[in-house]
């Protein structure tokens, strides 16, 4: 894959995320429409987007624009909810890989680690990412991520636009906890337009498939400047059994160990640094 290549992958799949469906097939746009006039029957837990989005039916589906790496947006319904989901069914290695900050050895980009970055998500109760199954899509498997709702813009548009978040403390809490979060999982490939902004402010983070690498160190612990007291509490709470359970086959054994090294040098980085470098905000997972 040229570097070109993944830089459109990222723009593409933002784009999906973000845009309005000016090009919607008229079924799709319906289906749409008529969600959108039913919100009492949005599905508001994880569970419940977890299980839509691994039974609903396909209405519709329609590429990324330049979908290069074959990253689908697809409409969904089962029949009394509709609602859309970014699908990719990317699973490449590469013994020796060239990209712009450098090269990177045994790399890896794949669908399994969006899956499995949603469930690490789910065990430190972040409620950051949304909701991300596994389901075979035209023959293969692929990870299904709910579309995410009212996205007003993303971390790229806002600072390009100057728009200043309603709270700059919690905003500022929010990029520590997806600095740390991208630390723990060792995410290489996070950008601004990977970060989407809700109407209510909310961050979510997207497209982690360029994550889970091996190394046991944080690779910029430098990004580690400010902890959620109550993450860093669940963060000590996480074993190897823990982990392998919530995230299953998408990880392996080793990419497990290196996740809990990880965690070792986070947590004793903030144990280190004391109670100044600690906040406390309410958790958003449900």
């Amino acid at each position: 894959m040229p570097v070109t290549r993944r830089a459109v992958h990222a723009t593409a799949l933002c784009a999906m995320l973000l845009a309005a469906s000016t090009s919607t097939p008229p079924a799709a746009g319906a289906a749409r429409a008529a969600s959108q006039d039913a919100p009492d029957r949005r599905l508001s837990t994880r569970a419940e987007q977890e299980a839509f989005l691994g039974g609903a039916r396909i209405v519709s589906q329609e590429s990324a624009p330049k979908g290069v790496t074959g990253t689908m947006r697809v409409t969904l319904s089962d029949g009394v909810v509709t609602h859309d989901a970014s699908v990719q069914t990317i699973d490449e290695s590469r013994m020796k890989y060239e990209t712009p900050k450098g090269v990177e050895m045994n790399f890896k980009d794949s669908w399994r680690f969006n899956v499995a970055a949603y469930h690490v998500d789910r065990l430190l109760e972040l409620g950051m990412i949304p909701a991300t199954v596994e389901r075979v899509f035209r023959g293969k498997p692929a990870s299904f991520t709910w579309w995410v709702d009212d996205v007003l813009m993303d971390e790229e548009d806002r600072q390009r636009q100057k728009v200043a978040a309603p709270s700059q403390a919690d905003w500022d809490q929010q990029l520590s906890t997806v600095r740390l979060f991208d630390q723990l999982i060792a995410n290489v490939d996070r950008n601004k337009g990977n970060l989407l902004i809700d109407k209510t402010w909310n961050m979510w983070m997207i497209d982690h498939s360029r994550a889970f690498r091996v190394n046991g160190r944080p690779r910029s612990p430098d990004q580690l400047t400010k902890a959620d007291r109550a993450l860093l509490a669940r963060l000590r709470q996480l074993d190897r059994d823990g982990v392998r359970s919530a995230v299953g086959r998408h990880l392996n054994g080793e990419e497990i160990s290196a996740l809990l090294k990880r965690r070792d040098y986070i947590v004793a980085h903030f144990d280190k640094g004391g109670a100044t470098l600690l906040f406390e905000r309410p958790p958003r997972c449900c």
